[in-house]
């Protein structure tokens, strides 16, 4: 089953997904914002997966690649809660790997969190979480506060990168770092300290916020935020297969 295919939620949102089947933990991979499951770290695990006869689970939150919907109306509970309902839906019962790339990176957090007993382990790649509060400057705040959209250059593109105000006020309301993180499964945080997009001292925030002693930072000197070169490819794909 590994050409997409579409989940359909009581709502009529249709996620769409691929998967593999194979021997668990089940790796499920959670694309970061505005990125999708066609994107080639999230293929390249998938391709991984597949070779290696692994169980793999790749989806598009609603509003982005394939599935459905506005991306205005994305906020990390609602990509949260389709996350869940895929992996309820798809793999029930079954052990989980979560893979999150940047924003990805914090969604693994809140639904590993409801993963409970489920959760085997975490990797983030460039992980981002609370970037509702490091990523915005005072006045972009203020606008996204007052109920307006911000839009900032994005370097990956034509077009900017747009914020819409209920992405950031749930973001503010789903904040983990001022606190304990309660999950104790295995968890390996890659991040390059080349990132202009996500400092790395988050990464290093994060692992001294979880719970887990069994938390490794594997820190890229020269690496950029996507990490996506092939040595970075060859780095998250050792990283899974070691974890999984």
């Amino acid at each position: 089953m590994t050409e997409t295919r579409f989940h359909d939620l009581p709502d009529g949102r249709r996620i769409a997904y691929r998967l593999s089947r194979g021997a668990g933990p089940a790796l499920l991979f959670l694309p970061g914002y505005m990125s999708d499951m066609a994107g080639g770290k999230a293929t390249a695990v998938f391709d991984w997966a597949v070779a290696n006869g692994r169980t793999c689970l790749l989806l598009d939150y609603s509003g982005c690649g394939e599935s459905s919907g506005d991306f205005a109306d994305g906020t990390l509970s609602r990509w949260r809660g389709e996350v869940l309902e895929l992996a309820d839906a798809l793999l029930p019962g079954e052990r989980i790997v979560l893979i999150g790339s940047s924003m990805g990176g914090w969604l693994m957090l809140l639904a590993g969190l409801a993963l409970g007993q489920n959760l085997a382990g975490l990797v983030g790649i460039a992980p981002a979480p609370d970037f509702t509060d490091w990523g915005y400057d005072a006045a972009e705040k203020a606008e996204l506060a007052a109920g307006r959209a911000i839009y900032q250059d994005n370097p990956y593109g034509p077009a900017p990168t747009p914020t819409y105000p209920g992405l950031w006020a749930d973001g503010e309301a789903n904040r983990v770092l001022q606190a304990d993180i309660p999950l104790t499964c295995p968890v390996r945080l890659m991040h390059g300290q080349a990132d202009s997009d996500v400092p790395w001292d988050v990464s290093l925030r994060l692992a001294a916020r979880l719970r887990s002693a069994d938390v490794q930072v594997l820190l890229i000197k020269d690496g950029d935020h996507r990490l996506s070169r092939d040595q970075d490819i060859a780095l998250l794909l050792g990283t899974v297969a070691m974890l999984g």
